[in-house]
């Protein structure tokens, strides 16, 4: 089934994800291009419409990022946001005026006319504005829609034209009412068509796979994580028995993780899956090594060294030509965008596979987003304890110690995230939390008070993350009640931990990850 096309035009907006984001949960297909793609180029994609996004500089700018009239005459609906707002007013031949009346944050906007836009929307909106240019007349024939107290034009349409455009940012939470008039512009300016569904995606890719694999063999080396999961599980539905899993266990995993791809993995697909158990192997080369760089490294050599044995033993006399991997469009739009197979991402399912591998890349997630993913697996029928996974590093629990790795601090880590697992699950905020590290302090010990007696025992760092798509983050706000059960069970239940310390650290400055 086709789908309607819309292009996000990124003029280097913060935002332009999350626009894209918004398109599809309006169950509309969406992709971002460049700012510097010719319009003609653009439009030879055909899109039903689309959206400019915000971005950081001033229309008045030298070298400011242009917006090609032609972009405007197309068959192509256009809607503006915030810069692009500002650059389709001027193309116009509206007025645009550095008049020194800036607006950042939560502003009130009246409604003045609604139109198709803002149609059944509120009088007054509270809206996310950032700019420091004003819209002071809108384009000829154009309606004005609404104004703030510093924007005399904070949104126009013309329905007839197809084009329209808001000052504010309708993608972001903070604005009350943003997905209505992203869905007004796209259902009732545009005549988008919500077809773009999970059941809906399942059906092109498995199409697509079975197209381009033929009747050949893949691989796929399963993490235990999301993204691996559903693609192997789309890449099965495609091939069946043709596609090979190997879940290499390198003994960083957490506790029931090898089991869980075991059973509830295998259930659900029906996969062929080869277990490697390279434990000894992975930790014999760790022995000593605390510095994080080295340790990434020790672990994705050994994960290459270990995946190329198990595609060689897969293989033996017929040729495995395919190489599934779990790549999804954040990755694809951070790398630059670019047409074709990705570069395999370092330590990311199958850690960085060399180039003499020789596999043709199957990615059947690289236009989808997290949340996509997830739905996409539901529809598959894998069990919500691997769609709903927390994201999980490729080195696993070998960077969530800080300082070397052994047996005995694995374990002793495994216990304390494997309880922290449970009582987040327990008190139902495993969808509120985007990724929650356990952090192991191996080489710091502080003094504790154990059963009447002095104990010198390791802290462990609890690091709830909360996020939308990963690229910045902020600490998670636990209810104390479950951060309290979470360290009188750690301290109770594993002996070596006398101390339980929560890091309330964003991202930026920090990262999700100790190391």
């Amino acid at each position: 089934m086709e789908h309607d096309l819309v292009l996000v035009v990124d003029f280097g907006a913060q935002y332009a994800q999350l626009i894209a984001r918004r398109v599809r949960e309006a169950r509309v297909y969406s992709e971002i291009v460049p700012h510097t793609m010719p319009a003609a180029e653009m439009l030879a994609k055909g899109p039903k419409a689309i959206i400019l996004s915000g971005g950081p500089s001033s229309v008045y700018e030298e070298g400011a990022p242009q917006l090609e009239r032609e972009l405007l005459e197309g068959d192509a609906a256009v809607f503006g946001i915030c810069y692009g707002f500002m650059a389709m007013a001027q193309a116009l031949g509206g007025e645009v005026a550095k008049t020194g009346q800036r607006e950042f944050g939560r502003t009130e906007v009246s409604v003045l006319s609604p139109g198709r836009l803002l149609a059944g929307l509120p009088d007054t909106l509270t809206s996310w504005m950032s700019h420091g240019d004003e819209v002071v007349k809108a384009p000829e024939g154009f309606t004005l829609s609404a104004k703030s107290p510093r924007a005399a034009v904070a949104a126009f349409e013309h329905p007839r034209r197809r084009l329209a455009g808001v000052q504010w940012h309708p993608e972001v939470l903070h604005s009350e009412h943003g997905q209505r008039v992203l869905e007004h512009f796209l259902y009732d300016i545009a005549g988008c068509a919500p077809t773009w569904t999970s059941a809906s995606i399942v059906d092109e890719q498995v199409a697509k796979i079975r197209a381009q694999v033929g009747g050949g063999r893949a691989i796929c080396g399963l993490s235990g994580g999301v993204d691996s999961a559903v693609a192997a599980a789309l890449v099965q539905r495609a091939i069946g028995e043709r596609l090979t899993c190997v879940f290499v266990d390198h003994g960083l995993i957490r506790l029931g993780e090898r089991e869980q791809v075991e059973r509830d993995f295998v259930a659900a697909t029906g996969a062929k899956l080869v277990v490697v158990d390279a434990a000894e192997t992975f930790l014999g080369h760790l022995a000593g090594v605390s510095d994080p760089e080295q340790k990434r490294k020790i672990i994705g050599r050994e994960f290459i060294r270990a995946f190329e044995q198990a595609a060689r033993d897969i293989a033996g006399s017929e040729a495995v030509g395919f190489l599934v991997q779990g790549t999804l469009y954040p990755d694809v739009v951070e790398s630059g965008g670019g047409e074709g197979a990705a570069n395999i991402k370092s330590h990311h399912n199958v850690g960085g596979l060399p180039d003499d591998l020789q596999f043709e890349l199957v990615e059947p997630l690289r236009t989808l987003f997290k949340d996509e993913v997830r739905q996409v697996g539901r529809e598959l029928g894998l069990p919500e304890a691997i769609v709903g996974r927390h994201p999980f590093p490729g080195p696993g629990l070998g960077i969530r110690i800080v300082g070397a790795v052994d047996a005995e601090r694995l374990r002793i880590l495994r216990a304390a995230d494997a309880i922290v697992r449970e009582e987040t699950t327990k008190a139902g905020l495993d969808g509120a939390i985007w990724q929650f590290p356990v952090v192991l302090l191996a080489d710091v010990r502080s003094v504790g008070v154990q059963g009447d007696g002095r104990t010198y025992g390791h802290p462990i760092v609890l690091r709830p993350v909360t996020s939308e798509d990963a690229m910045t983050a902020d600490w998670g706000r636990l209810p104390y009640e479950v951060l309290e059960r979470m360290s009188t069970r750690i301290t109770n239940e594993v002996p070596e931990v006398n101390r339980v310390v929560l890091d309330v650290t964003s991202k930026p400055p920090g990262t999700h990850e100790w190391e």
